[in-house]
């Protein structure tokens, strides 16, 4: 692959993970409504078997009713929320530096690859120590595991891009005498 189908292949597998850290953002915000939906296209749970159910109907029933009674008595916890689509925005609208710049801004790869890789155990961990079913975590894990593919990618492709350019010879120009010292300005001359 030749360095500018390296660079547009750059962009093109930035664009969905900016797309994915927008989305994921903007899903945060409306919790009780995207909830009301998916209460409402599932159907309630069996409630006579409520105890023994771990299937995602019931799941989705008890985060729903949670979140309900949550923001009914502190209604200012859903800024909470408002926050975390925030931080998304904010990591999204960095990653326009790497479509820049993809060279200059390699590092950005790089911080979304440890973020991606730091989702499982944060996942797992907290997850399990707040109760979420395990298929659950593993859903949240998911975004770590295909979010870490494409950056990968631009990743290794911007330092194949780095290195290539390193490696192309410099046009020669003569140097400024105003800068150097006498003995290097007579060794110029």
């Amino acid at each position: 692959m030749n360095p500018e189908q390296k660079f547009q292949w750059i962009k093109w597998l930035t664009w969905p993970f900016i797309f994915g850290l927008f989305v994921s953002g903007a899903t945060a915000i409306p919790l009780q409504r995207e909830l009301d939906l998916a209460v409402k296209l599932l159907g309630p749970p069996d409630l006579l078997h409520q105890a023994s159910s771990t299937g995602l109907r019931f799941w989705i029933w008890k985060v729903h009713e949670g979140l309900a009674a949550a923001y009914a008595a502190f209604p200012s916890l859903a800024y909470g929320t408002d926050w975390l689509a925030f931080g998304h925005f904010v990591i999204a609208i960095a990653f326009f530096g790497a479509l820049r710049d993809p060279v200059r801004n390699r590092w950005l790869y790089q911080f979304g690859m440890i973020a991606c890789v730091l989702v499982i155990p944060y996942a797992m961990i907290m997850g399990a120590m707040r109760g979420i079913p395990f298929y659950w975590r593993l859903i949240d894990c998911s975004f770590g595991v295909f979010g870490i593919v494409p950056l990968w990618f631009c990743w290794k492709w911007t330092g194949e891009l780095e290195k290539a350019n390193e490696r192309r010879p410099k046009p020669f120009t003569k140097p400024s005498l105003k800068r150097h010292s006498t003995r290097t300005r007579n060794a110029i001359r």
